[in-house]
C-alpha cells in the first residue's frame, strides 16, 4: 500500500562514507559493516507518531549523480554526509553535492554530518569541526542559532545516530509547524525499505512518486 510522506528527508553524499549504515542504525539499531552499495536510492518510510517521514538513501556513485537531483525535488531536509577522515568526501559536498540543494524545498534545513568518528583513535581526522559547522551554517542562509546545524556521528557505536534525526524533527516542529504533537509520544512502525533504480522507475513509477 502506497503511503504519502509528511516530511522528505534526503541523504546525500560521497560512496563509503557510511550513509547507509547510518539509516541502518537509525532504523534498526545495528551496525552493517559490509552494507552493499545503494544503486539509484532507497527509501524507507517511518512513522513517527502519526506522520509518515520518507528518508531517502542516495548511491554516492557519480553515474547516479543525475538521478540524485530527481530524488532531491522538494525535500524538507537534506543531510550532507562525509567522513571526517577523508578530505576528499568533504571537498565532494562543497563541489558536486552542492548544486543538488537547488531542487529542495525553499526553506529546507540542511545537516551537515560527519561520519565514522570511532576511527579517529586510528586516523587522522581530515576536517576540523570549525571547519565542518562553518560549512553547515553556510549552507542555510540567515542562519541565527548559535548551535550550527553539524553532528559528529558512528554508525559502529551509535553516538549520535537518534540526535541527528531528533534534532531534525524537533526543527521542522518548531520552524515549519510539521509534526506537531507526535514528538512527545513517539510510536514508531517501520515500513518495507524500496531501492529505485533507473529500471524501477520505468517498471513501477508510482511507487516512486508516493514519496516524492
Amino acid at each position: 500500500q502506497l503511503q504519502t510522506a509528511d516530511l522528505k528527508v534526503i541523504i546525500l553524499g560521497e560512496s563509503n562514507v557510511g550513509k547507509t549504515c547510518l539509516l541502518v542504525r537509525y532504523l534498526e539499531k545495528r551496525f552493517e559493516e559490509f552494507p552493499k552499495a545503494t544503486l539509484g536510492a532507497a527509501f524507507t518510510l517511518k512513522m513517527r507518531g502519526k506522520h509518515n517521514i520518507a528518508i531517502w538513501d542516495t548511491a554516492g556513485q557519480e553515474r547516479y549523480l543525475g538521478l540524485s537531483i530527481f530524488y532531491c525535488r522538494n525535500a524538507d531536509v537534506a543531510i550532507m554526509a562525509y567522513d571526517v577522515t577523508s578530505r576528499e568526501s568533504f571537498k565532494a559536498l562543497m563541489t558536486r553535492y552542492v548544486q543538488l540543494l537547488s531542487m529542495v524545498d525553499d526553506f529546507a534545513l540542511k545537516v551537515v554530518v560527519g561520519t565514522k568518528i570511532d576511527l579517529l583513535g586510528t586516523k587522522k581526522r581530515q576536517v576540523s569541526v570549525v571547519e565542518a559547522e562553518v560549512f553547515a551554517k553556510s549552507l542555510n542562509p540567515g542562519w541565527t542559532a548559535e548551535k550550527a546545524p553539524y553532528f559528529e556521528t558512528s554508525s559502529a557505536t551509535g553516538e549520535n545516530i537518534d540526535q541527528v534525526f531528533d534534532y531534525i524533527f524537533e526543527y521542522c516542529t518548531r520552524e515549519h509547524g510539521l509534526l506537531s504533537c507526535c514528538l512527545n509520544n513517539v510510536h514508531e512502525k517501520d515500513l518495507k525499505t524500496v531501492t529505485l533504480t533507473p529500471r524501477t522507475l520505468q517498471l513501477g513509477k508510482t511507487v516512486a512518486n508516493c514519496c516524492l
